[in-house]
């Protein structure tokens, strides 16, 4: 494995791995049975470390706080794994802060990108990859969001499918600063109810609480998972899966795609039920808010849905107006005016 950079390990696997391998119940919120340790071992095994080594260089990415490059990486960790992985096991390895980058939006305003280092980048999709397969059997089939083999594309056209067969209004739900609110002891209950690794349960909530640094000032972080690392996606979807299961139970018909998600009904009124019920439930399950100014219950063809509009039958579907008015923008700043 010298060859990625990272120190072969020369320590015996686990005898028995338990965890994924084992059945899952086939209902939603059963745990899986595990055994302590199994989790962590599997994160740093070598198959998975050469995969995330792998994908933490091919995304790039900005620097972090130390101005390590993905370059950098595998030389560092050609000298400096073993003690890294001693330290992960034995439970005292500590995440540096993420850089904070704020990155313009359509409205003028600009969004929070949390730039982990490098180095964390890539213990961070160590876990990632692991807990996605864990939990992956778990999602539900119309969360379409940072899902192996799942898209936009797939979600737009569940919604399409939907109307067509009479489910004419919308009702277009955006949860407020999302990444931002999520409540960290809700999260870690969540993972807690398939993961009993007391270990790697420990470095995630590290990685919660590793702080941001603004300017010269590193400030605390008691809520939110940023954005901009590889481990937050995931997280994410852990978090929101209570919603789908929630609105499955309910029997709505409905996509979601990260925080943004569309329940189909048959009519006006029944949409403001919608919108209403499920808004407390966000509010007092979820502990997020529903945002009031990006949401509403409408006509598809008035609402935008991951960039794109359905007509009002479904026959139709067209990239959105905003969406195209970017892309324009975009194609302004690549070319020259001749």
């Amino acid at each position: 494995m010298k060859r990625e950079g990272i120190a072969s390990d020369n320590q015996p696997m686990l005898a028995a791995r338990t965890a994924q391998d084992e059945a899952v119940s086939g209902e939603p919120g059963h745990a899986e049975s595990i055994q302590p340790k199994a989790l962590l071992e599997r994160v740093l095994e070598r198959e998975n470390l050469r995969r995330a080594l792998k994908q933490v260089r091919q995304n790039k990415g900005a620097l972090g706080i130390d101005g390590m490059t993905v370059d950098d990486l595998p030389e560092y960790l050609r000298h400096h794994w073993p003690k890294l992985r001693a330290q992960l096991k034995t439970g005292t390895y500590v995440p540096q802060p993420v850089r904070r980058v704020e990155i313009p939006k359509a409205d003028g305003k600009t969004r929070p990108l949390g730039i982990p280092t490098v180095l964390d980048r890539f213990i961070q999709q160590t876990i990632a990859q692991i807990i996605s397969a864990q939990w992956e059997p778990q999602f539900h089939p119309h969360s379409y969001g940072f899902r192996p083999q799942r898209s936009a594309h797939q979600a737009v056209r569940h919604v399409q499918a939907h109307i067509r067969q009479g489910w004419k209004w919308v009702v277009d739900m955006d949860l407020q600063a999302f990444f931002d609110r999520v409540n960290h002891d809700r999260l870690m209950v969540r993972l807690k109810s398939r993961c009993h690794d007391h270990d790697l349960l420990r470095l995630i909530n590290r990685y919660l609480k590793a702080g941001v640094c603004v300017g010269e000032h590193t400030e605390a972080t008691t809520m939110g998972v940023p954005q901009g690392g590889p481990l937050s996606p995931v997280l994410a979807n852990v978090v929101l899966d209570e919603l789908d299961w929630e609105l499955e139970r309910r029997g709505h018909r409905f996509a979601r795609y990260a925080d943004d998600c569309n329940i189909m009904v048959k009519s006006l009124r029944a949409g403001e039920r919608v919108m209403a019920s499920v808004s407390r439930f966000v509010s007092k399950s979820l502990r997020l808010t529903v945002n009031p100014l990006k949401s509403a219950v409408d006509r598809p063809a008035k609402r935008k849905f991951l960039g794109f509009t359905v007509s009002r039958n479904g026959a139709l579907l067209k990239v959105a107006d905003k969406a195209i008015d970017k892309l324009k923008a975009r194609v302004r700043e690549l070319t020259r005016r001749t």
